[in-house]
């Protein structure tokens, strides 16, 4: 549909996503525009600036912006992204863009609209509900260290001043060496292996080795993108080994079960056809680079087939980084595959030229594109989800009850619309509840799922019965925790000794050779601001860190445990009622699974809090404050590549995409961080939760430092985790 960028203002069409009374999913195609911190939609395109809009929201930094991925509506695929209130998560936007790149921009504009709404730097943010679903703002000149928000993070076109410091290298913040080895050039690709750690010469070769081809093609990486992710004919044009595929299942936006049916023609003689079930995961990076990650999942739905041998891929993606201004791509193509075969012919130097055969469809892919001149995305039609189900969510078919409450729905309506526009500024009211009866058409679209949804009235008075979707996720988890109708004797044994010390629960051990252990990492593996940071944008090695790490929990329960700290019976407490004037800083890590796994690591200042200016005013500050600046580094420094490169080794900031709850008590502060509130941070947990036992985990943690006066940077702590195995954890009553 293509967006317009000019003078802070950006523009064009999304669709808002909705959920009727039958709680079924459906979309609308609205013209937005997006100028300064106001967010107003439109029917069709304005005729000028000063038209009057449909609808409008004011956006401050209360507001969030997730991304969701990818959905299917009406046989079209939309990225979807959705804007909510921190404050209040029943007041939120769901939206759909055509394009990955039309919903990066969006995203990216919205979080910098968010921030620009404020530009007195030394403000305090208070949120006011005194008028239904409105957020506002209040401001008041304060001490900015301690009270408010540094945007300076966060690029934006319309500064220019030193003192603004965006991160626009996207170079790795570890030190770590490659783990792929070159070992020969066929077709225009560049052919490596994984190096393994006992490896250092590159010669060894594993029974089935992860092997990666690396070339150039000429084309966007999102038309690449968009190429591999289709199931449909056009793969037939590239992928030599693709005969039919489907998706099994829809697993969330980022994650799906896909089924691959490969022709035998390019195997070897003798050798029976294969096909493949693998759990696929996809994301977008800031730079444009996309990340496509599979490996073999076992799915009811689909057992092996006749005819068909089940390959094993023990991993394998593509990483398609934007080159040349984006008019090229690097494209990287890895995998490391059993082929189950036990035919004697069938060496192992045989078994690896069958997969250097499958890498080396990166060099027919270059080709196609090449022959079309870097559109292979025109006939990317959504073919993966053609062969499933309507791809509508689990949740949103289950039956919904409503209360049974008589509504006037021609008097809401009429009350709705008195009101002025100036008053109906919430993302909710972006909603309107006429939306279900009109849409924009668009040529050669289909209306009978439309005809179907909006045969019955529905109203905002409705809306609002009607639960949301994290609402009904979270009573499906209820249901699930609750679905046993019995406890194991096991259970019952370890739940009558459930007695532990909170932040002891996991071992130490410095010799880095115990599983399921915890130390220290290096500090000079990670990268931090330096002294001269704003002037030339260079990092350096870290040199030690502020605080020392003295325990780990690893504990595993049926909801989330938040506040650690102030247990008693706990590490922290211990000290708060000697009355020691230690100070302790938690970071509790909240994992999604099976059951819910919370790592806990403990750090502990000896000196007083208010020697660190930076960290004092971490502590003492609001929220808002500490989503924007407590940052962490990542770095898988043993295991599979393809943890690594789900992981990644970049900095983030954490409470810029996930959900942290912060607890202040009288000698500590804990943030307990929730890594299921995004489904791009959740799918690469439910990848390396797959892998864990096989890794080890770094990690280091800081404040960012945006001013002269801040730098440079310290980490406050590192941490090593040993090969953690979720059977080991501490079973939490």
């Amino acid at each position: 549909m293509g967006v317009s960028q000019t003078d802070g203002r950006m523009e064009g069409w999304l669709y808002t996503i909705r959920h009727n009374r039958f709680g079924l999913q459906f979309s609308r195609k609205r013209y937005f525009v997006l100028h300064e911190n106001n967010l107003t939609s439109f029917k069709s395109v304005p005729s000028d600036h000063n038209e009057e809009p449909e609808r409008r929201a004011s956006l401050d930094c209360c507001i969030r912006v997730t991304d969701n991925g990818r959905e299917s509506f009406h046989r079209k695929i939309l990225f979807i992204f959705t804007l909510y209130n921190t404050s209040n998560h029943l007041d939120q936007l769901k939206l759909g863009a055509s394009s990955p790149e039309e919903a990066a921009k969006w995203i990216r504009s919205l979080q910098d609209a968010s921030q620009k709404g404020f530009p007195i730097p030394d403000c305090e943010f208070f949120v006011s509900h005194a008028e239904k679903g409105l957020v506002k703002l209040d401001v008041s000149k304060r001490n900015r260290r301690k009270n408010s928000v540094d945007w300076t993070n966060y690029s934006s076109t319309n500064y220019s001043s030193t003192s603004l410091n965006v991160e626009t290298n996207v170079a790795p913040d570890v030190i770590a060496p490659s783990p792929w080895k070159i070992f020969g050039c066929q077709n225009g690709l560049r052919l490596f292996k994984e190096a393994k750690d006992w490896d250092s010469r590159g010669r060894h070769w594993d029974d089935h080795p992860a092997i990666m081809a690396v070339g150039v093609i000429d084309g966007t990486s999102e038309d690449i993108f968009n190429t591999l992710m289709s199931l449909g004919p056009l793969r037939s044009e590239w992928d030599f080994c693709f005969y039919k595929g489907n998706v099994v299942e829809h697993l969330d936006g980022h994650t799906d079960i896909i089924h691959l049916q490969l022709y035998s023609d390019w195997l070897p003689w003798g050798m029976n056809r294969r096909d493949l079930l693998l759990r696929r995961y996809w994301r977008r990076e800031d730079d444009g680079t996309y990340v496509i990650l599979c490996h073999s999942v076992y799915h009811k739905n689909c057992p092996p087939k006749k005819g068909y041998v089940r390959a094993c891929v023990k991993s394998g993606g593509y990483v398609v980084t934007p080159a040349n201004n984006g008019k090229q791509s690097l494209v990287k193509h890895m995998v490391a595959i059993d082929w189950r075969s036990w035919n004697l012919y069938m060496r192992p130097s045989s078994a690896r030229s069958i997969t250097i055969r499958v890498v080396e469809r990166v060099a027919a892919l270059r080709e196609m594109f090449k022959a079309k001149q870097g559109h292979g995305f025109t006939e990317f039609v959504s073919g993966e989800f053609l062969d499933t189900k309507p791809c509508l969510s689990k949740i949103n078919t289950m039956p919904l009850k409503t209360e049974a409450k008589e509504v006037d729905l021609e008097t809401m309506h009429a009350e709705e619309m008195d009101k002025p526009t100036s008053a109906r500024n919430s993302l909710m009211d972006l909603n309107d509840a006429s939306d279900e009866f009109f849409d924009v058409p668009e040529p050669n679209e289909s209306t009978e799922f439309d005809s179907f949804i909006d045969s019955s009235p529905y109203s905002q008075g409705h809306q609002l019965k009607i639960p949301t979707p994290a609402g009904i996720v979270k009573k499906l988890q209820d249901l699930a925790i609750n679905k046993k109708g019995y406890m194991d004797l096991q259970e019952v044994g370890l739940e009558e000794n459930n007695t532990f010390f909170y932040g002891a629960t996991l071992q130490k051990d410095p010799s880095l050779t115990l599983p399921c252990s915890w130390s220290t990492a290096d500090p000079s593996t990670f990268l931090i601001r330096g002294n001269n940071y704003l002037k030339n944008q260079q990092k350096v090695k870290a040199k030690g860190t502020l605080m020392q790490m003295i325990g780990a929990d690893w504990i595993s329960s049926d909801k989330r445990e938040d506040d650690l700290g102030g247990r008693i019976g706990g590490l922290v407490q211990e000290y708060a009622a000697k009355g020691s004037p230690e100070f302790f800083f938690i970071v509790n890590i909240q994992v999604p699974g099976s059951a819910m796994y919370s790592l806990a690591l403990y750090y502990m200042l000896k000196t007083p809090l208010e020697e660190h200016p930076l960290l004092e005013s971490f502590v003492n500050g609001d929220d808002a404050y500490r989503n924007s600046r407590f940052k962490l580094i990542p770095h898988i420094s043993k295991g599979s590549w393809i943890v690594k490169q789900s992981v990644g080794k970049k900095a983030c900031l954490v409470g810029q995409v996930l959900e942290v709850c912060y607890t202040r008590g009288k000698n500590y502060l804990e943030l307990d961080i929730d890594v299921g509130s995004s489904t791009v941070a959740r799918g690469v947990t439910n990848l390396v939760l797959g892998y864990l036992n096989n890794l080890v985990i770094e990690m280091a943690f800081l404040i960012q430092a945006n001013t002269v006066e801040e730098l440079p940077e310290l980490l406050l702590g590192t941490c090593r985790l040993n090969y953690l195995d979720v059977s080991k954890s501490v079973k939490e009553r």
